[in-house]
């Protein structure tokens, strides 16, 4: 079991690590250190903590690697990056591998205390789910998941139903089947960004060839899932979705 209130330090910059050690000490946190990639793994594996806070560029094992191995590892564990890197799809790549949150260097401690305490933001009136799917058990089983955890949610079976909900009320985030009766899914994500060009689209779906995947994320997915979900990964995606839309939106 995760120590409570441990974070782990990765970064192969000793100044890095320390800034960031005295931050989470001076807060009440624990902290351990790691170098690289190949030595956080090992301390995850033997000793899990509350959370990571990684960097990308890093010898022996780099950050997507490792951000990799750890979701794979254990979904759940909250894994923040903190990046020297200005780059948009380096971002989108490591939030896609499950970083909960992705922070640019240098870093203050409100940026840091909000990643690890969650999106700091959200709350029901600000965060609207729609759950598109043709399957009323999976509806009601994300429509419950939702709402335990604070969110506003909708649901429609169709495309067609789906696309006078977006047009009747403001949404984050749409959970989208791809496999519809009426509209495809991708004559859906067509339709939806211009009707609400801002929501953001995730994929729960029941399989899809890697060509299929990578034709959604042209059409401007931001996260895809296969069915049975896990759940702590889809609820760090939309948070992270409802995050960038909020923050967009300002």
């Amino acid at each position: 079991m995760p120590e409570r209130r441990r974070v782990l330090v990765v970064d192969d910059d000793a100044d890095v690590r320390q800034a960031l050690a005295d931050q989470l000490r001076l807060h009440g946190f624990a902290v351990s250190e790691a170098a690289d990639g190949l030595s956080a793994w090992t301390e995850i594996r033997q000793n899990p903590p509350l959370a990571v806070l990684l960097d990308l560029a890093m010898p022996r094992l780099g950050g997507l690697e490792t951000l990799k191995m750890i979701r794979d590892f254990d979904p759940a564990l909250v894994t923040i990056v903190v990046t020297g890197y200005a780059d948009p799809e380096m971002h989108q790549r490591a939030v896609n591998l499950g970083a909960a949150a992705v922070l640019q260097k240098p870093v203050e401690w409100p940026q840091l205390e909000k990643a690890l305490g969650g999106p700091a933001d959200r709350s029901p009136a600000a965060a609207r789910v729609l759950v598109v799917d043709d399957d009323a058990d999976v509806r009601e089983f994300l429509a419950e998941l939702l709402t335990a955890h604070g969110y506003e949610v909708a649901t429609a079976p169709n495309g067609d139903l789906a696309l006078q909900e977006l047009a009747r009320q403001s949404t984050d985030v749409v959970l989208l089947d791809v496999v519809l009766p009426g509209l495809s899914g991708d004559e859906l994500m067509q339709a939806f960004a211009k009707v609400a060009p801002r929501v953001k689209i995730i994929i729960v779906s029941g399989g899809a060839t890697p060509v299929q995947r990578m034709r959604t994320f042209a059409r401007g997915a931001f996260d895809y899932f296969f069915k049975p979900v896990n759940e702590a990964r889809l609820l760090r995606s939309i948070d992270l979705a409802v995050s960038m839309k909020q923050l967009e939106s300002r």
